[in-house]
């Protein structure tokens, strides 16, 4: 017995002897990587980052948690929550009483940002992995003297369709006005989005600044709910397009991948009229708290691993150039992600605060059908109908005050006679 013990306890011994990567098998970062996240100070602090929903490595599926492995390496905490718009992400912003450490808009949302003063500049001391970010993905139209961002991901958007009920292969937004799919269609629950598809059916500029073509487009966008009665929706298109029920969706490219994954009929397209082309940043709020924090995580999230796990999980273009070069990518040369350059496509850019409003107001009464032919006819037919009342009273009225003039005039005759 007194040998079996003594023989336990030297394997014990020679087991605390060996270097601890020999168990470490399942680490995926370098020591260098860990001391550096280690001596960053930032334990026992907390980072809110406010993201898109779907759009970022959560450990499901055998994939990394890359919150958790911030969490572990830095020992801060992170507080994560979604926005489904740049809108809604804006509209939390500036109604105050928040603070956010780091966020992901699009370009165009980044312009708006920059312009109202809403964005610290970053210290790219902090954040050494620029040198991952591809040249052509640094000093962009929205932030061109790269003071405030760091590119997080490329895509465009989409036309989904479900093959068990579309025939035809589709090449054209204007499937989505065919009366044979009405109540089968889901739409952008964006007003930019959605506006896009009715400037590129009109070939219109997405960034007009005329507002008679977003009336023009906010007309389309109504005759489009008489037609087909679309449901606006954001992330929950993911559920319903997978389950089948419906013919039709308008998504972003890297989202297809993930629906077509848990339902093999569905297809998609970039329509002939054209698509929105757009970039997603990581940028620091000005309501921040811990901006050390954010230029951590910002970093971390463009480590080779993370970037590589987060493309394999949301299935975007990343601007890192050791993710697009790996072939064992599942993204490697997909013509979804990386579309031919002879796409027709236009970008987003911040619009003047008029038209701005315009949109808002126009967008909130297609939604809500005041804008709908149907409601346009009615209220013309109620106007000629008042109209026609109006004039018939008019009449009765000149025909009354014609017989008390008459009946006046007869009167003073007879006073005169008598």
């Amino acid at each position: 017995m007194k040998k079996i013990i003594l023989s336990f306890l030297t394997a014990l011994l020679l087991i605390s002897c060996l270097p601890v990567t020999a168990f470490a098998d399942n680490e995926p970062f370098t020591q260098e990587q860990i001391d550096y996240y280690k001596n960053l100070g930032l334990q026992g602090t907390v980072v809110n980052v406010y993201n898109w929903g779907e759009y970022i490595s959560d450990g499901s599926e055998g994939s990394m948690d890359v919150v958790s492995e911030f969490e572990r390496l830095t020992g801060a905490t992170v507080n994560y929550t979604n926005y489904e718009s740049n809108e809604n992400m804006y509209s939390k912003l500036s109604g105050g009483g928040v603070s956010y450490d780091v966020i992901a808009p699009s370009d165009y949302m980044i312009e708006r940002l920059i312009d109202e003063d809403m964005l610290l500049e970053l210290n790219y001391d902090n954040i050494p992995n620029m040198k991952y970010i591809k040249d052509e993905f640094q000093n962009l139209f929205y932030d061109p003297e790269q003071r405030y961002t760091v590119c997080f991901n490329i895509g465009t958007t989409v036309l989904i369709y479900n093959k068990t009920l579309v025939e035809e292969e589709p090449d054209s937004w204007s499937v989505l006005w065919d009366e044979q799919y009405k109540d089968k269609v889901l739409m952008f629950n964006n007003s930019r989005d959605a506006f896009a598809i009715a400037q590129s059916m009109l070939d219109k500029d997405y960034n007009s600044t005329v507002e008679q073509d977003w009336v023009d487009c906010a007309q389309l966008l109504a005759e489009q709910k008489d037609k087909t009665n679309p449901v606006y929706v954001m992330d929950e298109v993911f559920n319903l397009m997978e389950s089948g029920e419906y013919a039709f969706a308008t998504y972003y490219a890297g989202d297809y991948l993930l629906m077509v994954d848990n339902n093999e009929d569905l297809g998609y397209c970039f329509p002939k009229e054209g698509i929105n082309y757009f970039y997603d940043a990581f940028c620091v709020p000005s309501c921040s708290k811990n901006k050390a924090g954010a230029e951590a995580f910002i970093n971390f999230m463009h480590e080779p691993q993370v970037a590589y796990e987060n493309s394999e999980f949301i299935f975007y273009r990343s601007p890192n150039v050791t993710v697009e070069e790996n072939e064992e990518s599942s993204l490697y040369q997909s013509e979804v992600i990386y579309p031919s350059s002879e796409l027709k496509s236009q970008f987003f850019k911040n619009l003047p605060q008029n038209i701005i409003e315009l949109e808002s107001n126009l967008w909130t009464q297609v939604k809500s059908g005041k804008l709908s032919v149907d409601n346009a006819s009615q209220d013309k037919k109620i106007y000629i109908e008042c109209a026609v009342l109006g004039g018939a009273a008019l009449i009765v009225i000149m025909f009354k005050i014609i017989s008390i003039a008459r009946k006046k005039k007869e009167q003073d005759l007879s006073d005169l006679y008598d």
